[in-house]
């Protein structure tokens, strides 16, 4: 069933990118989305991203993703239309969306959690049309929109989407960074970057970053890390504990979502240490409690939530996250295919983060 229907208004066509099974993907024409509840909105996307997890959706690694759905969950745009009981936004702004739609009534939502609302939760990009699109229908529109400055730009707000409360939320503040922690992070991807920056904001004494990817840990470097190593070292885990008169790490965080990486932050880890999960797992990993039950290791995974936005915004808006430095790659909307195999290629393009700008 169509999901923009509306008898009152005749279907428009716009165009949108449509996940049509395992590596397939394409640009097509698609109805624009119209009002189906009171609380949502109907936005014009301006800027657009893509995040690693659509690319897990395209290598068929998230089977709840259905076949004909319009990817994406990071956009910005400008609203154009609003249901009845959108109190809080309104035609004409300039938004931010995010990754999370929430009632912001039901029991998870009163616990923080609105990433698992009952009626909401990771649904764009998902179990709704997304944002790679000319157009996308929000629903809950007063939770999951949020109205940009003038003087924040798409390439900044993009970021506060999804990579930037995600590095914040499931990366430093599940990690438990404070003031002359040291910190690991695994994996320079935007997410990575995003947990980076989000880390300096409790100064860190030192930010280890650890990949494959030269170009990534370049930009590591260039955005504050105090150390980057190349993981293709056989004795990466001994370099971190020499970093850290043989301790290890203070707080180690997953942002790959491999077993392999996974295993790394384990060995990182120093006793009392936090290892937060961020990446998206698509295999089972193994816990080596044999050896850590006596550590004092505490583990978190966690769904972005989105509580954090408002907060980034502001820190972005006084210049305090540099959030346009992630982005490394500028394409118009419709060339979100040549994008999507750009950064599935990250490592020979140089890339670290797209920008979709819309025509």
């Amino acid at each position: 069933m169509l999901e923009n229907h509306n008898h009152s208004a005749p279907l428009t066509p716009m165009h949108a990118l449509v996940y049509e099974g395992p590596h397939r993907i394409a640009w097509t024409t698609r109805p624009r989305p119209q009002l189906r509840a009171p609380t949502d909105a109907v936005v014009r996307i301006t800027a657009a991203s893509i995040c690693g997890t659509d690319l897990h959706i395209l290598r068929g690694e998230v089977p709840g993703v259905a076949v004909g759905r319009v990817l994406g969950h990071e956009g910005v745009g400008v609203v154009e239309e609003i249901g009845a009981q959108v109190t809080g936004i309104r035609v004409g702004d300039r938004v931010v969306i995010s990754v999370i739609t929430a009632c912001g009534r039901c029991s998870f939502c009163r616990q923080g959690m609105p990433s698992h609302c009952r009626d909401g939760g990771w649904q764009l990009g998902n179990t709704l049309d997304g944002t790679q699109a000319e157009f996308v229908r929000v629903p809950f529109a007063d939770n999951g929109l949020h109205v940009l400055p003038a003087d924040v730009t798409d390439l900044s707000a993009v970021l506060l989407s999804c990579a930037l409360p995600t590095g914040y939320e499931c990366g430093v503040r599940c990690g438990h960074v404070q003031p002359g922690s040291t910190v690991a992070i695994v994996g320079a991807g935007p997410v990575g970057l995003a947990t980076l920056l989000t880390a300096q904001l409790f100064s860190p004494a030192d930010v280890i970053l650890i990949d494959l990817d030269d170009n990534r840990l370049e930009a590591a470097r260039l955005l504050g890390a105090t150390q980057i190593l190349n993981s293709s070292a056989n004795n990466v885990a001994e370099q971190v504990r020499a970093l850290t008169g043989g301790a290890g790490v203070d707080v180690a965080i997953e942002a790959v979502g491999l077993p392999a990486t996974f295993a790394l932050c384990q060995d990182l880890l120093a006793a009392g240490g936090h290892l937060a999960n961020v990446g998206v797992h698509s295999a089972a990993v193994s816990l080596q409690l044999e050896r850590l039950w006596s550590a004092n290791m505490t583990l978190t995974t966690r769904l972005v939530d989105g509580t954090s936005t408002a907060m980034l915004l502001a820190l972005v808006q006084r210049r305090r996250l540099r959030a346009d430095a992630l982005i490394s790659h500028h394409f118009a909307l419709p060339e979100i295919v040549v994008a999507y195999e750009t950064f599935a290629a990250a490592a020979r393009h140089r890339v670290t983060k797209v920008l979709l700008h819309a025509p």
